[in-house]
């Protein structure tokens, strides 16, 4: 079954952008996964296609209007899969949601731009408010792409079930992934660690595991509050 993907927005050059490449490429070519690409200017109603207008109450920048929202929504009515609004304001993204998410038969993204869109559309279609970090970006196309190759990667239909999927950080545990390594040995001095090379998988997956709990000890103490139970 595709897994489609519907994205409303200022900016449809924007897509699909990186997602093209690697594996997640290959199956949009492969119509493992569809792209639809929504202008959000089509909906606008003047002749010289305006989407927004000042805020109420003052204050700098733009609103895109409710109504140019709305008619672009109506393009995905009928269709049950979730409908999420890119914003500083949402809820953290993290492997979980992603998880979630990708468990849908498709997602529908809508990327604001300038200062925002009108609460009262995404109040009405009770949009599902999802943020990608403590930061602000120019508009939301790029936090879409984050988003969608965090979900797509997972689909089965693209990576297959890879093992590797559940040995990453965030997935298993909330912990961060092992370090890496590979040919040659020994490189500018510096020796892959003589575990790794003793063919002992016991060894070697006791020794992954403690890297896992050390590394997010030392660089992510806020995750390591969440592991009392690890």
């Amino acid at each position: 079954m595709t897994f489609k993907v519907r994205i409303l927005t200022l900016f449809p050059h924007a897509f699909p952008g990186p997602l093209s490449e690697s594996l997640i490429g290959k199956g949009l070519k492969n119509n493992l996964w569809s792209l639809e690409v929504f202008n959000l200017r089509d909906f606008a109603l003047n002749k010289h296609k305006n989407v927004d207008d000042t805020p109420y109450g003052g204050g700098p920048g733009m609103i895109i209007k409710p109504e140019v929202i709305d008619t672009g929504i109506k393009k995905f009515t009928g269709n049950s899969s979730p409908k999420i609004f890119l914003t500083p304001r949402g809820k953290p993204l993290n492997q979980k949601k992603s998880i979630e998410l990708s468990k849908n038969k498709g997602l529908d993204l809508i990327c604001g731009h300038y200062e925002g869109i009108d609460e009262r559309v995404i109040n009405f279609h009770q949009l599902e408010e999802i943020s990608i970090g403590d930061f602000v970006l120019s508009g939301g196309e790029t936090a879409a792409i984050v988003l969608l190759d965090s979900v797509l990667r997972l689909l089965p239909s693209i990576l297959g079930g890879s093992k590797s999927l559940f040995e990453e950080s965030f997935s298993d545990l909330p912990l961060l992934e092992y370090p890496q390594y590979t040919k040659p040995k020994i490189w500018k001095n510096l020796q892959v660690p003589d575990v790794l090379l003793s063919g002992n998988h016991k060894k070697i997956d006791e020794w992954r595991y403690k890297k896992r709990i050390d590394d997010t000890k030392e660089r992510r103490p806020d995750l390591w509050g969440k592991n009392k139970k690890v």
